[in-house]
């Protein structure tokens, strides 16, 4: 009798089995998501107007994400929801930039909405450092090197 009972539940427990891991093969192939920054809310957006200073516009929406490249002509806040799916290269969704432009007397002329409809957002700079060094090893940098040094100078302290 006891043998029947477990031959009987067998099946049983393989079907669950195969199901939970079907369950979990599914659940591993579906896609994340990250939100990053911040963008303030239209009612608070709406409290700033043409003429605020830069104290107020921070007193209501927060401190900006950036400025301005070379001057502080500008405060940027940006947000974005980036999707990763399984082995593809992560996706912006969305995108929300509003641009809030001051005088030089430091009062806002001008804000700004972006969207992900309307294009790219331009990278300003890449920050690249180009090698002195193409085409030689390391080994070969080393022993170059060698017939560079002088003794005399390093003992003449």
């Amino acid at each position: 009798m006891r043998q029947s009972f477990f031959s009987a539940i067998r099946p049983a427990v393989r079907r669950v089995g195969f199901g939970l891991a079907l369950a979990a093969g599914l659940t591993a192939c579906a896609a994340t998501f990250t939100n990053h920054g911040y963008v303030p809310p239209p009612e608070l957006l709406d409290e700033i107007g043409i003429g605020s200073s830069r104290e107020q516009v921070a007193e209501i929406a927060g401190a900006p994400g950036t400025g301005g490249v070379m001057r502080d002509e500008a405060w940027f806040y940006t947000q974005y929801r980036v999707r990763n799916f399984t082995y593809n290269a992560p996706e912006v969704i969305e995108r929300d930039i509003v641009a809030i432009s001051f005088s030089d007397a430091g009062r806002v002329t001008n804000i700004e909405r972006f969207g992900l409809e309307d294009g790219q957002v331009v990278q300003l700079s890449r920050r690249v450092t180009e090698s002195s060094v193409r085409d030689i090893g390391f080994l070969r940098s080393i022993l170059s090197n060698f017939g560079r040094i002088s003794l005399g100078d390093a003992t003449d302290n």
